[in-house]
Parts: structure tokens; C-alpha cells; sequence
């Protein structure tokens, strides 16, 4: 299959995790997250995030925010997210499933929530009909390309926790937040308010397994049973902990994401100089979003797959990843531009 712009998830692994999973297949070690890989990966992330930080590595990033959201969760609480979040849209209701929440979806701005925009739902505390509204949950990167600042990030964690509740953040993207912000991670989550973090590698070069870390540790009292019984706890887990070894050795999660961003703006660069094409969000991070002729968009999708976003409007989302090269931009915009071309006649 050739290369497209359909999602970082399509992308391959990068050498140097393919290198350190290689490296950790040696000999016998301790099952179930009991070895020195995982254990070294885990004393990684509380270098990063803090000591008191608790970590649990999982399979997906679906599992990563069903753990994260069913650990801080009863089923007569309710999460607010947007109505474009993935654990809305995309995880085929398991977050409502294993947790028993109610998702309140709220419209986005620019793929954002805002306190304004959350706030009609913080009531009926303390009712018994009512759904508990316990988590605000939020992507970054969002769905919809764009990136978090700091203030808004404050901003919601301390409307949620004035309200008793917690804030969440799906880091599926999180690398190509970091680098768009050039911040390190914790400046942006922990020392924001975050309480519990979804940290994906996944989609920046990993082969699988994501990080579910809790700030609180006082949060995790049953986190190891809710991942073992929602099938998330994986035996030969230092697979996973020799990946995210060599992802943050040499910071090689920054030169991964730095060039699916780079490539993304270089993308939106290309694509702006043609009229009929429109850029229809913010490009902060490896998305690109834009408005094309619906009339060539199944032909560009025969050389370059990619999936629409808004079909009625002839939105698209091309996403960009570590391994996109700059030949492939031109090569598709100039498969745009001869599409248009043909078609004009």
C-alpha cells in the first residue's frame, strides 16, 4: 500500500523502537510488568512527571482512557467531553460501557471545550436523579488539530476541581503538543491541573502500548484490578516498557513528532496556494483539515488515502506522520493541482 495521509496510526515503527524491542527479547524475564524494562520505562515517567506519579501501561489508547476514566468514576457519575472527542466518536461507546458514565458531549470551539462552554452541565450535584458530573475530559491534541494552551488547560482544571471533579487528558497526540508548545510534558499537564493523563506513543512511532499516569496517587487504590479485568494488563509488558525506553532515549519522541508537525505546515503551505482548496482549521500540530472539491476527492484517494471529514461539506483530514517525507507533499499536491486541471475541462 502506498503512503497516505489517512492517520499517524497507518504508519510504521520507528527503527530505533523496533531496536529496542529487539533488544529486550532476550532470555526469561518476570511477567506482568515485574521486569527491569518496565520498571526502568516507569521510573522514566516519574523522572518526567514527578516521583509521587503513578504509571500502568496498557495495550491501547482506548484502554488508556477506560482505565484512566473508570479508576476516578463510579457508574452514576458523568464525564463531559467534546462532541468530536475521541471517547465519544471513536471508541465505540467502551468508555459508557466498563465505567457506566454518562458522556456529556458539549460543541467544541476550534476542537476545544472552554469553561463557558461546559458550564450548563455542572448541575444537579448532590441530586439523586441526576448523573454526577465527576470528570471533564479533554484531547491533546484535539480532534481537530489544534493544541491546548496552558491557560485554557488551567483554566478548566480549576472550574472542574471547584467543583469537586477531575480533569482527564487524552494524550493520544501528546508528543505533537509538546513540540507545538515547545514545552515538556509536565508544564502542560501535571503543573496545569491535569489529574489524570492518557499518554499515547502509538501514533509517534511506537508499534503499541500506551501510559495512564495519575497525579494522585491516592486515585489508584483499584487501577490494577479495573486493568486487569478490562483485559488491558499484558504478561510480556517489558515489550512495552523497551519501547517507551527508546522513545525517550536522546528525546526521540521530539524528533518524531517535530517532523510530523513540520511536514503537516509544509502540507498546509503547498495546499494553500491553490484556490479551489481551503484550509478549514488551525494547523497546530501533524492535521490538516480542508475543504476540497468533492469531485476529485475519491481519485486523490486511489494515490493517497485519506478519510473524509465532513462529507457534506467536502471536508478532509490529512494527517502527517514521522515518517512522511517532503517528496510525498509535492507528490500529492501536484496530484491535486492535475485533478483540478482535468477536471476543468
Amino acid at each position: 500500500m502506498n503512503k497516505g495521509f489517512a492517520s499517524d496510526n497507518n504508519s510504521g515503527i520507528h527503527p530505533a523502537i523496533l531496536k529496542g524491542i529487539e533488544n529486550a527479547n532476550q532470555g526469561h524475564v518476570k511477567g506482568y510488568g515485574d521486569d527491569p524494562y518496565t520498571q526502568k520505562a516507569i521510573q522514566r515517567f516519574k523522572e518526567k512527571f514527578g516521583e509521587e506519579t503513578e504509571v500502568f501501561f496498557v495495550f491501547n489508547g482506548t484502554g488508556a482512557n477506560v482505565l484512566g476514566l473508570t479508576t476516578v468514576t463510579q457508574s452514576f457519575n458523568s464525564i463531559i467531553c467534546a462532541e468530536t472527542a475521541h471517547i465519544e466518536e471513536d471508541e465505540c461507546g467502551a468508555p459508557e460501557k466498563f465505567s457506566g458514565c454518562k458522556l456529556l458531549p458539549v460543541e467544541p470551539e476550534n476542537g476545544k471545550l472552554t469553561p463557558e462552554s461546559v458550564k450548563h452541565h455542572l448541575k444537579g450535584f448532590d441530586f439523586e436523579h441526576h448523573s454526577q458530573p465527576k470528570v471533564i475530559s479533554i484531547s491533546q491534541v484535539t480532534e481537530m488539530g489544534t493544541v491546548y494552551q496552558p491557560d485554557e488547560i488551567k483554566a478548566l482544571a480549576n472550574l472542574a476541581h471547584s467543583n469537586n471533579m477531575l480533569l482527564h487528558m487524552d494524550g493520544a497526540r501528546i508528543a505533537n503538543a509538546a513540540v507545538a508548545l515547545d514545552m515538556d510534558f509536565k508544564s502542560f499537564t501535571k503543573d496545569c491541573g491535569v489529574d489524570v493523563l492518557s499518554f499515547g506513543g502509538t501514533k509517534n512511532g511506537m508499534m503499541m502500548g500506551e501510559a495512564v499516569l495519575f497525579f494522585t496517587p491516592e486515585l489508584t487504590v483499584n487501577t490494577k484490578y479495573i486493568r486487569k479485568q478490562s483485559m488491558q494488563l499484558y504478561s510480556k509488558m517489558r515489550f512495552v516498557g523497551a519501547q517507551f525506553l527508546a522513545y525517550f532515549d536522546n528525546d526521540l519522541w521530539k524528533e518524531t513528532a517535530t517532523h510530523a508537525n513540520k511536514m503537516a505546515k509544509l502540507l498546509e503551505a503547498e495546499v494553500s496556494k491553490i484556490p479551489e482548496i481551503k484550509i478549514t482549521q488551525q494547523v497546530e500540530a501533524n492535521g490538516v483539515f480542508a475543504q476540497v472539491p468533492k469531485k476529485i476527492i475519491a481519485p486523490l484517494q486511489e494515490h493517497f488515502f485519506f478519510y473524509p471529514w465532513n462529507e457534506f461539506k467536502g471536508e478532509v483530514r490529512w494527517m502527517t506522520s514521522f515518517d512522511t517525507t517532503e517528496t510525498e507533499i509535492y507528490e500529492f499536491v501536484q496530484l491535486i493541482k492535475n485533478l483540478l486541471h482535468t477536471n476543468s475541462k
